[in-house]
C-alpha cells in the first residue's frame, strides 16, 4: 500500500503522529553518535533564547492543560466560548445532543456524581461524532484548535542523616548489605512504578533502543547476563522487577490491509519474564490493550496497566474496534466504559489489571472515555483528571475528575465531579484518610493556560489583559463531594509545585517571588492557610527530607523576578508549619534546568543515605549528587554526560551505578571512586 493510499485509511493526525514517532526514534538512536558543537547543543540554544526573553522565568502551564482544550471549547477573539454543533447536520440529532448537554451541564460543578456506563456502543459513537463535528466548526471558523491526544502526563523516607562530608560513608559502614538497593522515585509510597532502569540488588535491568539488557552487579566487575530483544515495530516504554518477575511494557503500531477495517492500530503490551535465572529469561505471558502507553502501577501482586486510546469514526459505525478499545483482543464491554460529564469525547484512558503470578488471566478492565488527561494513583484509587474549557458552563477553566477504586485487581467506578481550575501536575492532588486534597490554578476561559488570541483593535489594557490567575484548594470526600474550599490563594500567580504531607499541604506559587504556603488540613471541613514564606525564585519540585525538612528544587531569581541566577536547591524547615523558613540554599550558577522539573522519576533522593541525585543542564550536561547537613548542601559527585538520552542514578549494596544509554558506570559509595564500566 502506498503512502497516499495508507493516509486514506487513517486520520491525518494519526498518520503524522506515527510518522513523527518513527522519525523521532531513528533520530534518538543516531543522536549519541554525533558530536555536536557546544554552541549548537540544545542546552546552549535554550540558554540563548532565555537570555533574550524579556520575562525569563515566566513559564506556560503544563502542556496537558492546553492540549485538552479541544474537548469542549474554542478560543475566539481572546475568549473561550462553548462550541455549537454543525448546523448543517441532522437537526433532530443536533437537538438531541444539545438537550443531553444542557441536562448534564446543569449539574453543580463541584457536586460528586455517579459515573454512568455506556448504554451501548452507539452512544459512544454519537459522542465521538459530536466531538468531530465541534472540531469541524472550529476549523471552519479559523480559530485555534488543539488535540487531546497524548495529553496524559503524569517519591519518601523518614529521617535525615545530618553529619559531615562522610555521611554517605557512615551509612555504608553501618551495615548495608547486598539486598539494600534503591528503587524508582515514585509518586505514592507503597505503589510501584515502572521506569527505564531497575535493580533487584543482584542485577541491573536497563532499556536501550529496542532491547532490555540484564547486567549482573554482584561481583566487582559487572557482567552482561542476557539480552531481551523486541521486534522492530515494538518500542519499549518501561520495565518493572519484582520477585524475579520482569514486566516489560512496550507499544506496537501497525497497519492493516485494505480489507481490514482496523487500518491503523497502536497497542500497549505488558509481557512478563521469569528472570530467576537471569542468563535465560523466559516469557510467561502477556497482556495487550488498545492505545498508547500512559503509565503503570503495581500494588501487591497486581499490575495496573494504563493506556490512551484515540477513538475514530472515519470508517463508520460498524467499525466498532476503531472507537471502542480492546483488552486481550476483546472489546471492552459497554458496561465497563465510563462516560464523561459532557456529551463529547475522543480519547479513552484504558485500565486493565493482571496478576504477576498468572499474567494471561486478566482480572478486570475499565475504559474511562472523554479526553484523557493527568492520572494520579493513590494506594486505593485511580483518578483521571481532564482539563475542561466551556464558557457555557463556567467563565473559568475547570477540571473533570473521575475516580476508579482498585483492590486485588478488581476495578470499580466510584464517582466523578468538576471543579474550577486546572492542575499543575500529579503532586497537586493527594489522597489522605479517604479524602482528596487538591490545588488548582484558575484562569479565565479566555486564557486557559494558552496565550490569548488578541484581535486587531484589542488594547493592552483590555479586559483580556486585565484577567488574573488565582488558585483554589479543594477537599473532596470519598464520593468526590466538596467538603471545603479555599479561594483566591496568591492572585495573579500560578501553582509551580505542591506537596501534601500528612495533615499539612505545601504549595509554591510564582510571579516574581516564591511564596511557599503552608496549609493546615487537619479539619477537612475547615482548612486554613497558616504560613507564607516569600523568597526570590521558585521551587518546581518538593520532596520530604526527613523529620521537619522539605527539599525544594527549582530556580534562583533576582529580586526583580526577571533574571534567573541558576538552579537552586532549597531546604525548608517545616517543623513548625506556621513559621516555615528556608534554612539553606545552594545555587548552581552555570545551570538553568534539571530533569526533575519534567520527570520526578529521574530524581534519586534517599534520606537515609543522604543523597540527592539528578541531571542539571548548563553549558554542559552533568549528573550531580548532593548531601545535606546543618552546614548546607555539599556536592559529593558530578559527572559530565554525553548525548541527551535519559539518565538514571541508583545504588545497590556499597556501590552507586550511573546508567546512560547503553553505558553503565560503577562507583564506590564511599568516596565515589570509579571501579568499573560496561558498554552494552
Amino acid at each position: 500500500m502506498s503512502g497516499k493510499e495508507l493516509k486514506s485509511h487513517v486520520t491525518e493526525e494519526q498518520f503524522e503522529d506515527e510518522k513523527d514517532r518513527k522519525i523521532g526514534n531513528e533520530l534518538r538512536e543516531e543522536a549519541d553518535k554525533i558530536e555536536v558543537p557546544d554552541k549548537l547543543k540544545p542546552e546552549r540554544i535554550e540558554l540563548m533564547l532565555r537570555e533574550h526573553t524579556e520575562q525569563k522565568v515566566k513559564r506556560w502551564k503544563p502542556i496537558y492543560t492546553a492540549i485538552a482544550a479541544a474537548c469542549c471549547a474554542v478560543i475566539v477573539g481572546g475568549t473561550a466560548v462553548g462550541v455549537e454543533l454543525d448546523k448543517k447536520s441532522d437537526s433532530n440529532y443536533t437537538a438531541s445532543l444539545k438537550e443531553k448537554t444542557k441536562s448534564k451541564n446543569t449539574e453543580k460543578a463541584a457536586a460528586g456524581t455517579q459515573i454512568a456506563s455506556a448504554k451501548d456502543y452507539d452512544e459512544v459513537y454519537d459522542y465521538v461524532k459530536a466531538q468531530e463535528e465541534s472540531q469541524s466548526v472550529q476549523a471552519r471558523g479559523g480559530a485555534a484548535t488543539y488535540s487531546a491526544e497524548g495529553a496524559s502526563m503524569d517519591s519518601s523516607s523518614e529521617k535525615a542523616v545530618a553529619s559531615s562530608d562522610t555521611s554517605v560513608m557512615q551509612a555504608v559502614d553501618s551495615g548495608v548489605t547486598a539486598s539494600d538497593y534503591s528503587d524508582t522515585n515514585v509518586r505514592e509510597d507503597g505503589v510501584g512504578e515502572g521506569d527505564i532502569v531497575k535493580t533487584d540488588g543482584k542485577n541491573l535491568y536497563t532499556m536501550y533502543n529496542n532491547r532490555i539488557e540484564i547486567v549482573n552487579i554482584e561481583k566487582q566487575n559487572m557482567e552482561q547476563a542476557a539480552t531481551i530483544r523486541l521486534e522492530k515495530n515494538q518500542d519499549i516504554r518501561e520495565i518493572y522487577i519484582k520477585d524475579d518477575q520482569l514486566v516489560v511494557v512496550y507499544t506496537e503500531s501497525y497497519y492493516g490491509d485494505e480489507t481490514d477495517s482496523y487500518s491503523y492500530r497502536i497497542v500497549t503490551t505488558a509481557e512478563i519474564y521469569d528472570v530467576s535465572n537471569p542468563d535465560k529469561p523466559m516469557s510467561k505471558g502477556k497482556v495487550t490493550q488498545s492505545g498508547n502507553y500512559n503509565t503503570m502501577r503495581v500494588s501487591g501482586d497486581y499490575v495496573y496497566l494504563l493506556s490512551d486510546f484515540n477513538a475514530s469514526i472515519v470508517n463508520g459505525r460498524d467499525a466498532i474496534g476503531e472507537y471502542v478499545p480492546s483488552v486481550q483482543g476483546k472489546l471492552v464491554e459497554d458496561s465497563n466504559i465510563c462516560m464523561p460529564q459532557y456529551v463529547r469525547g475522543d480519547t479513552y484512558t484504558v485500565v486493565s489489571s493482571f496478576s504477576l503470578k498468572n499474567p494471561e488471566e486478566k482480572v478486570d478492565s475499565k475504559a474511562i472515555f472523554g479526553c484523557s488527561g493527568l492520572v494520579y494513583v493513590s494506594k486505593n484509587n485511580i483518578y483521571v483528571c481532564e482539563s475542561y474549557y466551556n464558557s457555557d458552563d463556567s467563565d473559568v477553566t475547570q477540571t473533570c475528575i473521575r475516580k476508579i477504586s482498585y483492590k486485588d485487581g478488581i476495578l470499580k467506578a466510584v464517582g466523578q465531579t468538576r471543579i474550577d481550575g486546572t492542575l499543575n501536575d500529579s503532586f497537586s492532588l493527594d489522597e489522605y484518610e479517604g479524602n482528596l486534597r487538591l490545588v488548582t490554578t484558575v484562569s479565565s476561559n479566555g486564557d486557559s493556560g494558552i496565550m490569548p488570541l488578541v484581535l486587531f483593535g484589542d488594547s493592552a489594557d483590555s479586559e483580556i489583559a486585565k484577567q488574573e490567575d488565582t488558585n483554589y484548594l479543594y477537599i473532596l470526600d470519598d464520593k468526590l463531594n466538596e467538603l471545603s474550599k479555599i479561594e483566591d490563594i496568591a492572585k495573579d500567580e500560578q501553582v509551580y509545585s505542591a506537596r501534601f504531607i500528612g495533615k499539612t499541604g505545601y504549595v509554591v506559587t510564582y510571579k516574581q517571588t516564591d511564596p511557599l504556603f503552608s496549609i493546615d488540613l487537619s479539619d477537612p471541613k475547615n482548612p486554613q492557610i497558616i504560613g507564607e514564606l516569600k523568597i526570590p525564585g521558585f521551587s518546581e519540585y518538593l520532596h520530604p527530607y526527613g523529620d521537619g525538612l522539605l527539599l525544594g528544587i527549582g530556580m534562583d531569581v533576582d529580586d526583580t523576578g526577571t533574571t534567573t541566577n541558576g538552579v537552586k536547591l532549597s531546604m525548608f524547615d517545616i517543623s513548625n508549619p506556621e513559621d516555615v523558613a528556608e534554612v539553606q540554599k545552594y545555587v548552581m550558577e552555570d545551570c538553568y534546568s534539571t530533569n526533575v522539573t519534567y520527570e520526578y522519576k529521574a530524581a534519586m533522593i534517599d534520606v537515609e543515605k543522604n543523597m540527592i541525585g539528578f541531571v542539571a543542564y548548563g553549558e554542559n550536561t552533568k549528573y550531580y549528587i548532593f548531601s545535606y547537613d546543618e552546614s548546607g548542601f555539599k556536592c559529593l559527585f558530578e559527572r559530565e554526560m554525553t548525548g541527551y538520552g535519559n539518565v538514571r542514578g541508583l545504588y545497590a549494596g556499597e556501590y552507586f551505578f550511573l546508567v546512560s544509554g547503553n553505558t553503565v558506570e560503577k562507583y564506590e559509595l564511599n568516596g565515589f571512586k570509579k571501579v568499573d564500566d560496561i558498554v552494552l
